[in-house]
C-alpha cells in the first residue's frame, strides 16, 4: 500500500531522510550552490526542517519558520549555556561551576571535593568528554584536554531517566541503567533500557523544561538522586535506540507529526 501525504516538506540537513513526505537537500555553506530552482524552492517554503546550525540562525532573522527551533539549535552541545540556563531558570541541577584558564582551574579542589564529575563542555555528546574524577592525577590529565573546566557534583546514581520530547510533547520515557564497568548509563557506553515505568514528576519535569526553553526536538536526561529529579542536560541528537526498544519507529512517527501539522 503506497500512503499518499497531503504535503511534502522540505529539510536541509540528513535527519528525515527516510521520511517519505520529506525531501532533503543537504547543507550548502554557500547558500548560491543550490541552483536557481532548489533556492526558488527553499525561498517559497512556509517551513525548513533541519535547516543546520548556520541557516537556522539565518531563516529565523529572516522570519521563516524552522523545526526545530533556533533555541535547539543555540542550546545543542553546549553544557555552559545549558547549565547556566539551568541556574537562571531555577530548574533542579547538580551544582555545577565552570574554571577558565589555568589560574581559575587551580581553585577547583576549594569548591569540590572527590569524586566529581568533569565533562567536555562543548562538542561532546553520547557520553563522551565525561569522565568521573577520583585525584589530582585524573583531574590534571582532564584539565589538559580543556580550556574551560566543567566541573559538577557527582550524583551517584547507577541509571537514570531518557525523556524525548518533540513538538512540546513528550513521545516517550525510559530508564537507562549503567554497565557494571562505568558510570554512564548512555547506551552507546554500554548502558541498557528497562521496562521499568518512569514516574510522572520526572516526565513533567522533562516536558516543563523544553517548553520553557522552546526545545522542540530534544531528549533530556534526568537523574534520581535522594528522592529528588535533577536534570543534567539536553540532547538535540539524540539517538533512536530508546524509540526503537519502546516500539516507535522514527521515521514513521515524523511522517505523521508533518503529515498532521504537530511539528
Amino acid at each position: 500500500m503506497v500512503l499518499k501525504f497531503k504535503r511534502k516538506v522540505i529539510a536541509l540537513e540528513s535527519r528525515l531522510n527516510a521520511c517519505r513526505n520529506v525531501i532533503t537537500l543537504g547543507v550548502k555553506p554557500n547558500f548560491s550552490d543550490y541552483g536557481k530552482e532548489t533556492i526558488a524552492m527553499i525561498q517559497d517554503s512556509e517551513q525548513i526542517y533541519y535547516p543546520s546550525s548556520f541557516y537556522a540562525g539565518l531563516f529565523e532573522t529572516g522570519k521563516k519558520l524552522i523545526f526545530p527551533s533556533y533555541q535547539t539549535y543555540v542550546y545543542a552541545q553546549d553544557k555552559i549555556k545549558q547549565t547556566a540556563l539551568f541556574q537562571t531558570s531555577g530548574l533542579p541541577h547538580p551544582r555545577t561551576r565552570f574554571f577558565y584558564g589555568c589560574r581559575q582551574k587551580k581553585s577547583i579542589k576549594a569548591h569540590f571535593q572527590f569524586p566529581f564529575i568533569a565533562k567536555i563542555p562543548r562538542g561532546s555528546a553520547r557520553g563522551k568528554g565525561v569522565f568521573l574524577i577520583k585525584n589530582d592525577n585524573e583531574l590534571d590529565t582532564y584539565n589538559a584536554l580543556t580550556h574551560v573546566s566543567y566541573i559538577q557534583d557527582y550524583l551517584k546514581a547507577d541509571q537514570d531517566i531518557r525523556v524525548i520530547c518533540i513538538g512540546g510533547e513528550v513521545i516517550t520515557a525510559y530508564y537507562r541503567v549503567a554497565a557494571s564497568n562505568d558510570f554512564r548509563s548512555n547506551i552507546s557506553c554500554g548502558g541498557a533500557i528497562t521496562d521499568e515505568p518512569v514516574p510522572g514528576e520526572a516526565i513533567e519535569l522533562a516536558r516543563f523544561a523544553a517548553r520553557k526553553f522552546r526545545w522542540n526536538d530534544c531528549g533530556i536526561d534526568i537523574i534520581p538522586f535522594e528522592k529528588k529529579y535533577y536534570i543534567i542536560e539536553a540532547n538535540m541528537k539524540y539517538g533512536k535506540q530508546g524509540l526503537k526498544k519502546k516500539g516507535i519507529d522514527y521515521f514513521r512517527l515524523m511522517e505523521q507529526l508533518i503529515e498532521n501539522g504537530k511539528i
